[in-house]
């Protein structure tokens, strides 16, 4: 994250390419490193790509730029054994949960820049050879993951598979001029292998804690910064559950956000770990109309039932925006 923070994304690429290494990003660093470069591994979260778990497990050396190598319900765990360094601007990240090797203190653009210059002028005017094809290796087995996750991406079963909004609305939509984030649980889990985020800020990563309902007022947020881009968040029956009122802020003050809620009438992922309360309350069951909700407090709204009509209902979506309303679109999934 510290990379966004400090807009050394250009620097990161550039480092990165000097020394043909593979990049990946965590969770609240997604879209640091464009995720279509040759060279990027995608996120490592409590989900992650095949790619980051391959090159995480084979590497001797992991490079930490602006990363806390906190260890949370949200990141990927960086097996041991590995030489670890970690450039941070705040030295309370040092040394935290895992024993470092080498410590920079430093502006991660300011680093980034340095370190750039100084592999320059180790491997000359013409440049290094690389060893390894690391964008082979990487491109092969992307490949391999994404054939692995296809039938799901493209699942045409009813109710909806969640994977299909997320790869249909992917490339649907102009990803260099749209803002996406998530909500906590399994939104998250879901969006963050297979978005691929190609610009700084293009995703919006969180949920190192779990409030439910957050990624509704990030994205009014992110709409009011950059009006111009197209503003999505992804949240569960749940998620609004707890803050899908805030939807007549939005309506309010003209802010014309789309949120996507992902309906399958369950509290997902939350059984094995309340059985009793599941078995004899009925914990995890919820009930909602949403598309309903969202249109009694003015903003656009529509249900989906039909995997056929993520694109179309996107696109319906997009014009009513387009009059400043936001818009809802509910579908109904599968657990």
């Amino acid at each position: 994250q510290g990379v966004l923070w400090a807009e050394a994304s250009r620097e990161l690429v550039e480092f990165a390419e000097l020394v043909n290494a593979p990049v990946m990003t965590t969770n609240t660093g997604k879209s640091a490193f464009p995720e279509n470069h040759p060279l990027s591994l995608g996120t490592g979260a409590n989900t992650m790509t095949k790619m980051v778990r391959h090159f995480l497990n084979k590497s001797d050396l992991v490079f930490g730029i602006g990363c806390s190598f906190t260890t949370n319900l949200a990141s990927a765990a960086v097996p041991s054994g590995k030489t670890l360094i970690q450039c941070t601007v705040d030295e309370k990240d040092l040394n935290k949960e895992h024993q470092l090797h080498h410590a920079i203190i430093g502006d991660a653009k300011l680093v980034l820049n340095q370190l750039i210059e100084e592999v320059r002028n180790q491997i000359g005017k013409n440049g290094g050879k690389a060893e390894r094809d690391v964008k082979g290796e990487v491109r092969k087995i992307k490949q391999e993951w994404l054939a692995e996750w296809m039938p799901l991406l493209t699942s045409d079963e009813t109710p909806i598979n969640p994977y299909r909004i997320i790869w249909d609305l992917m490339h649907t939509v102009d990803r260099s001029q749209t803002i996406v984030t998530h909500d906590s649980g399994h939104p998250r889990d879901q969006m963050i292998p297979f978005y691929e985020a190609t610009t700084p800020r293009g995703y919006l990563g969180w949920a190192n804690s779990s409030q439910l309902g957050y990624g509704l007022g990030i994205a009014m947020g992110a709409k009011l910064g950059a009006p111009e881009k197209l503003v999505v968040n992804i949240m569960g029956d749940a998620a609004i559950g707890m803050a899908g009122m805030d939807i007549e802020t939005a309506v309010r003050h003209k802010i014309p956000i789309l949120t996507i809620v992902l309906n399958n009438h369950v509290l997902s992922g939350y059984s094995v770990n309340y059985p009793v309360a599941t078995e004899k309350f009925g914990f995890t069951k919820l009930y909602g109309e949403y598309a309903d909700l969202a249109k009694a407090l003015g903003a656009y709204s529509e249900r989906v039932v039909d995997p056929q009509q993520i694109v179309p209902a996107i696109g319906r979506a997009q014009e009513a925006m387009a009059t400043g309303k936001p818009a809802l679109i509910e579908f109904m999934t599968k657990e």
